[in-house]
């Protein structure tokens, strides 16, 4: 069995991969993606950074900090016929917000409400259909960063001036959310090969509780109802290893935030005591066998 590591550098979530790798009994190949020069031309059987054909790989698992690297990294190889985790599809949808959106609208998943415009004032319009407070997003982008909450028209003439004259073409356009009352906290749960296998809640203070920007994790309870949800939201990307934030409004509903397909999970085995690099490399091994 053959399976390429691919990242960027080794971060802490890669060093508790390659220690789960080594307790399964596995080494794989580290490629560090500032090492590749591909050969769009030649096809698979090109050598790889590590010095083995691309095409001898059972399984590629993408761990890349740079999603336009990961992305297209993970076009060409699925291209090539070589099975990786996650899919270039998955990976794709999961990377943009919009594409995220409109999976889990078409599966029927609840979500908060949402909607697109090009323009500043196709923007305010958005906005005020929403309502206020609303949420501006970009598109592409992670760990909580360039989220606005409005709270009136003229905080959000402000940022959509802004937005416009200093931000590049990604910026132009304006996804905007419905803000939801969050009990202090939001759910991130992991779901691997269809299991949802642990959850934390992540506490702050502050509207925007990513860890990433200071909030704190627990171990939340996977409940029927969240594993369903959950489930329902990763089968409508296309499945594979995924973070799954989710929302719970004033009522207790629970709504689909965002999904992410290069998960960090460094705060998260400790509080749900699930070692989830473990989890990580099990299916992604069991995935490389049905090659092999």
């Amino acid at each position: 069995m053959q399976i390429a590591f691919l990242v960027t550098h080794i971060r802490a979530e890669e060093k508790l991969l390659l220690t789960a790798f080594a307790e399964a009994g596995v080494e794989p190949d580290v490629i560090l993606d500032r090492d590749i020069n591909i050969d769009l031309v030649a096809g698979p059987d090109q050598h790889a950074p590590s010095g083995r054909p691309w095409s001898e790989y059972d399984l590629v698992l993408e761990r890349c900090v740079s999603t336009s690297r990961g992305l297209y990294l993970l076009a060409i190889l699925n291209r090539w016929g070589i099975r990786t985790i996650n899919t270039y599809e998955t990976a794709s949808i999961c990377s943009d917000k919009l594409q995220t959106t409109l999976a889990l609208a078409t599966a029927g998943v609840n979500q908060p409400e949402t909607r697109v415009a090009f323009t500043p004032e196709s923007a305010m319009g958005a906005i005020e259909r929403v309502g206020y407070p609303a949420v501006l997003k970009p598109t592409t982008g992670s760990w909580g960063r360039l989220l606005a909450r409005v709270n009136d028209s003229d905080s959000a003439e402000a940022i959509i001036e802004h937005r416009q004259t200093l931000g590049d073409y990604n910026h132009h356009t304006y996804y905007v959310q419905s803000y939801v009352n969050k009990p202090g906290r939001d759910i991130r749960a992991f779901v691997i090969g269809g299991r949802t296998i642990c959850a934390i809640y992540r506490n702050s203070e502050h509207w925007i509780t990513n860890t990433a920007r200071g909030g704190s994790a627990s171990n939340c309870p996977v409940t029927p109802e969240l594993d369903e949800i959950c489930q329902r939201a990763a089968a409508a990307v296309g499945g594979g290893i995924l973070a799954i934030d989710v929302l719970e409004d004033s009522n207790g509903e629970l709504l689909i935030n965002e999904i992410n397909h290069t998960m960090e999970f460094r705060n998260s085995s400790a509080p749900t005591g699930v070692d989830i690099a473990a989890e990580v490399v099990a299916y992604a091994l069991a995935q490389a066998e049905v090659v092999a």
